[in-house]
């Protein structure tokens, strides 16, 4: 993340007395939480936000920050860096309060309405509404089940690529099957053409079987470089490692045909998918199907009154994850939280391009038209 976006628009708890009182705690500081935070906003709903993450942009920035997305509206193309850096600016106007590092583990409703929310830091809020944006849940890569291999975790072998220049020059393996396993094989090969500064000295893409999940396009292209020896790709699965004064030398790898064959290499890069988990959220007592929040479609509430769900932790039918239909159920989410936070009040719709109340709270001059 930018820096100074880092410093001028994220606002981080300070010390509090007490349970902190809201308008509404946002679950998620992903790209949908952040978009809720502007809808309500926007209805003048003040908002905190919790993120188990140390920082916001939840998978996009913790999984492929420099991965370009296409479907943005009217944003031909932006990484999930660039897409976070963006919301935050655009959610400055509302002062949102920030709450990284920790994650939800008690919601309780009073008998005034509210609801009691605790932390695993010990935060406590007393809130009129909650929205769930936790994207998947508490989510965690699937590891790599080799005996002793995790003593190599964050130096050598990695679940996760933050920072793409710390694998330039480096003779890497590559392990997976799905989109992930492909893209960033397909990113670091020496042969891709896009430029990149942080091409790999060698890449080998390791998969049990040669069939993958991942994009047709992007198997095209890494057989395509395979057949130009610009990388490799070998069909085996990892049961063993070698190690010389305390680093990772190699891999063993056992084939189809059993026999164990020795891969040297610098970094291991493995990308086994996310084991999802509702984490204390599926202990709510909301409505569940599959790991997911049911809700409805008029206003994204779950099966509690004054609790909605968006992004990708709700299902209800047709459900597509995309992050445009997540921006979508925020901004009917915030309209159905208004008659919690606001009994006596009638909330009207009114357009961001012509309303001077909107425009105040934007902190934006209204403009004139002849």
């Amino acid at each position: 993340m930018d820096p100074q976006l880092n410093s001028e628009v994220l606002r981080t708890a300070a010390a509090h007395e007490g349970p902190i009182e809201t308008d509404a705690v946002v679950v998620g500081a992903g790209p949908v939480g952040l978009f809720q935070v502007f809808e309500l906003g926007l209805l003048e709903i003040k908002a905190h936000v919790v993120d188990s993450l140390p920082y916001p942009g939840g998978q996009c920035v913790e999984l492929y920050p420099d991965k370009p997305i296409y479907d943005i509206p009217a944003v031909p193309v932006c990484t999930g860096q660039e897409l976070t850096d963006n919301l935050l600016k655009q959610i400055e106007p509302f002062g949102a309060t920030f709450h990284f590092g920790q994650e939800v583990t008690t919601v309780q409703k009073r008998d005034d309405g509210r609801f009691f929310v605790a932390t695993s830091k010990g935060t406590q809020f007393l809130a009129k509404t909650i929205f769930i944006a936790a994207g998947v849940g508490a989510f965690q890569p699937r590891p790599l089940k080799v005996e002793g291999i995790e003593k190599f975790e964050g130096t050598q072998l990695f679940y996760r690529v933050r920072n793409p220049a710390d694998f330039a020059g480096r003779n890497l393996v590559v392990v997976g099957g799905g989109d992930s396993a492909l893209d960033w094989a397909l990113n670091f090969c020496a042969g891709n053409a896009d430029g990149s500064p942080h091409k790999a000295e060698s890449v080998i893409l390791l998969h049990r079987r040669d069939g993958f999940r991942g994009a047709p396009a992007s198997v095209a292209k890494m057989q395509e470089l395979c057949d130009a020896q610009e990388m490799q790709f070998v069909v085996g699965q990892i049961t063993g490692f070698e190690e010389t004064a305390g680093r990772l030398t190699a891999v063993k790898v056992t084939g189809s045909d059993a026999i164990t064959r020795v891969v040297p290499l610098d970094v291991l890069l493995v990308f086994f998918g996310l084991s999802p988990k509702l984490g204390p959220i599926a202990q709510w007592g909301l409505d569940i199907e599959r790991k997911q929040l049911k809700v409805d479609t008029e206003k994204f509430s779950t099966s509690v009154p004054g609790i909605f769900a968006v992004g990708d932790i709700n299902t209800y039918p047709g459900k597509k994850k995309l992050i445009l239909s997540g921006f979508h159920e925020c901004a009917l989410a915030a309209f159905g939280a208004a008659p919690f936070v606001f009994p006596e009040k009638r909330v009207m719709l009114q357009y961001t391009t012509t309303s001077p109340k909107l425009h105040k709270v934007l902190g934006v001059e209204s403009p004139v038209f002849d």
